[in-house]
């Protein structure tokens, strides 16, 4: 499993808003006001998952004060940021397709949905950087010893 790709976030977020974009502007007139229960839970996530890549980076550099972490449950904490910043950006980019449609769109519903719409785009962004950051804390930190046996090794394959 390698490290998310940015390009894959950015082909998920305009797929997204392409296709929001579409749906809302068929059917904008039968939806009902557009909920702040998104925005909170993706800020949330975000949130929760911040606070868990300062941690687990903590553990796994083994920080004076902190427990070593578990393997599996890097393995775990990996698999949730890489999912995590995946649905951050499709969501992300699902309301910023509607933020679009009711930037144009101007009516009382559209200009009342506006906050709405902002808030989701923020949570997304939220949840996808917190996601990367814990992605980022479980990589393997490199020790001294492996660089100096690689330098040994390159070493002696060149006499």
């Amino acid at each position: 499993m390698g490290p998310t790709q940015p390009a894959t976030l950015v082909l998920a977020a305009l797929v997204a808003a392409a296709l929001a974009w579409l749906l809302v502007s068929m059917t904008y007139a039968s939806l009902p006001d557009i909920p702040w229960s998104p925005t909170a839970v993706l800020a949330g996530l975000g949130v929760l998952e911040g606070y868990l890549a300062l941690n687990t980076r903590a553990r796994v550099q083994r920080k004076p004060g902190h427990e070593p972490v578990d393997p599996l449950a890097v393995a775990r904490f990996a698999v949730l940021a890489k999912s995590s910043s995946l649905v951050g950006s499709i969501f992300g980019g699902f309301f910023a397709g509607l933020l679009i449609f009711l930037i144009f769109k101007h009516t009382d519903a559209a200009r009342d949905d506006l906050p709405a719409a902002i808030g989701g785009v923020v949570g997304s962004i939220i949840l996808v950087i917190a996601a990367l950051l814990l992605e980022r804390a479980c990589r393997v930190p490199k020790r001294k010893d492996d660089d100096e046996n690689r330098d040994d090794d390159a070493r002696s394959t060149h006499r």
